[in-house]
């Protein structure tokens, strides 16, 4: 079968204990797995691309793996995914909600490029709420958020949050 390479990407601002998840199991199903941090300003992104990107490289480090690699891109996900020699791309879902999304998108990639099969993936039932929009949202107002990001992305969010001044002071 060759060298299998799988894509995962997202905008990961900030990566959540829900990415973690979805990377750990997904680095298990391929030889290599990309993480392709992307920019999408729709999104309003609180970390520019190279803060992400070495936010993800730093937490990906701690798995250990030695089969993941960090990889930004502005482009369609078919092109970067087709230029690693990608196979595959893991998507995680949620809920219902991100299955919709997913399975339009990914409907559309495969008109794009039918040799790219696209896995997903359930969140663990325990990570399944945790979503970096909420994050953010609730740091802005003050709140824990702890339980949905490691300690040191707690820490980096809370000081930007810090620098841009919270909501509801």
């Amino acid at each position: 079968m060759g060298h299998r390479i799988g894509v995962y990407p997202g905008t990961f601002d900030p990566i959540t204990l829900g990415h973690m998840d979805i990377i750990r199991r997904g680095a298990m199903l391929v030889d290599e797995l990309v993480i392709g941090v992307t920019t999408n300003a729709a999104k309003s992104p609180m970390f520019s691309d190279d803060e992400r990107i070495s936010m993800v490289e730093r937490e990906v480090a701690k798995i250990g793996n030695g089969n993941i690699r960090v990889v930004g891109f502005n482009s369609l996900l078919m092109d970067f995914a087709e230029s690693l020699g990608a196979t595959t791309v893991i998507r995680g879902i949620r809920g219902v909600t991100d299955f919709e999304y997913e399975y339009q998108l990914t409907g559309m990639n495969r008109q794009l490029n039918s040799r790219i099969e696209t896995v997903f993936l359930m969140a663990d039932v325990s990570l399944q709420p945790i979503a970096s929009r909420l994050v953010k949202e609730i740091a802005l107002y003050g709140g824990e958020i702890g339980k949905f990001v490691t300690p040191a992305i707690r820490d980096e969010v809370v000081a930007r949050v810090d620098k841009l001044g919270r909501k509801g002071s």
